[in-house]
């Protein structure tokens, strides 16, 4: 990919998603970044001291950039009395999977604070935040400490408050992409997010003058080459590594992706509190249309079912995040996936 300038260190322009819950591990961070992409730890749902010791994890592997993804906290007001009327809904779950549900969930930050130091003093190569924009005194600590500062988007809107934020470049997420969507900032009324992912980086690069990662349903050359070509200056794949064998993602979720018996993802918030794409399975159908918006208090009040249903072999009862291009799956180690990537894009741009 000779000629192409990225602003993250890497030599290639393929950025492995932070996959919070398991999926991302040190030795996928380790492995992309050793094959010239750019790999990423995900802090989400891990404490500071868990996520030093992946940041150790990564460095005793590799001298190439890697990055560090946290969430930024969440408004703390929540429907107290939705959240029990949801758990009481999920009973006959708790008792289908043998667990008990926690009485109150509550609210955290998921350590916001201990995070933004941890990366401060780690000095760590690149700092990505998802789930909102970080204040600027936050973006200013981290480049004062060598660190290049990614915010997660999907609209211009978000794009335009995260370059004012002072973020070096964003990460553009398509709603194709697995997991949690990332919106922060609710859109003006006359727009609709594209389906095109391309169609949204092209937008986005109308409005700032920062580098463009894109994210959501690229699962080969021809998705990056399509992105590359509308603006952006890398491709950002979640999905497409959760079957490396250096996936941490479980093993139901990982015989899921390729089981004839899944057909479609959907969005859900049944799981979580928060709009997130995943497998479309029997608690989505049947938990959707009641649960409140209510996150982090939601995925604390489901994630004793949720380990359970895992530990039961129960792919139903499991928050089986993919994005909606996900038969592309390939069953390949993270650096020959990030070789034929390449050879892919390449030859889709030629």
């Amino acid at each position: 990919m000779a000629g192409r300038i990225l602003p993250f260190g890497m030599a290639l322009p393929v950025i492995q998603a932070p996959m919070a819950g398991g999926g991302s591990t040190p030795a996928m961070a380790g492995a992309v970044s050793r094959a010239g992409g750019l790999g990423f730890i995900a802090a989400g749902y891990r404490s500071a001291k868990a996520v030093r010791d992946d940041i150790a994890a990564v460095r005793e592997q590799t001298g190439e950039p890697f990055g560090v993804n946290v969430f930024v906290p969440q408004p703390q007001a929540a429907d107290r009395a939705a959240v029990a009327r949801y758990r009481e809904e999920l009973a006959p779950e708790a008792e289908r999977y043998g667990v008990a549900l926690p009485e109150n969930p509550a609210w955290d930050d998921d350590e916001w604070a201990e995070k933004v130091d941890l990366l401060v003093a780690e000095r760590v190569p690149v700092s990505g935040f998802t789930f909102g924009c970080p204040p600027p005194e936050v973006v200013t600590r981290l480049q004062e400490a060598g660190s290049v500062v990614v915010i997660t988007v999907s609209s211009p809107a978000e794009a335009v408050a995260a370059a004012e934020a002072g973020a070096d470049a964003l990460s553009v997420q398509g709603i194709g992409a697995g997991g949690h969507q990332t919106t922060f900032l609710p859109p003006p009324p006359s727009w609709e997010p594209p389906t095109d992912l391309a169609e949204l980086v092209a937008q986005v690069r109308q409005v700032v003058d920062l580098p463009l990662a894109a994210a959501g349903g690229i699962m080969d050359g021809a998705g990056i080459a399509a992105v590359l070509s509308a603006g952006a200056v890398a491709a950002q794949l979640g999905t497409a590594f959760l079957r490396c064998p250096e996936s941490g993602a479980h093993p139901v979720h990982k015989a899921a992706l390729v089981d004839p018996g899944f057909t479609e993802t959907a969005f859900t918030r049944a799981f979580t509190g928060r709009t997130a794409r995943g497998l479309a399975n029997r608690f989505m159908a049947e938990h959707e249309a009641s649960v409140p918006l209510c996150y982090p208090q939601v995925h604390h009040l489901t994630k004793g079912l949720r380990r359970a249903a895992a530990e039961q072999g129960d792919p139903h009862g499991m928050n089986l995040w993919a994005g909606w291009n996900y038969r592309g799956i390939r069953d390949l180690p993270a650096a020959r996936l990030v070789e034929i990537l390449i050879q892919e894009t390449e030859a889709a741009l030629a």
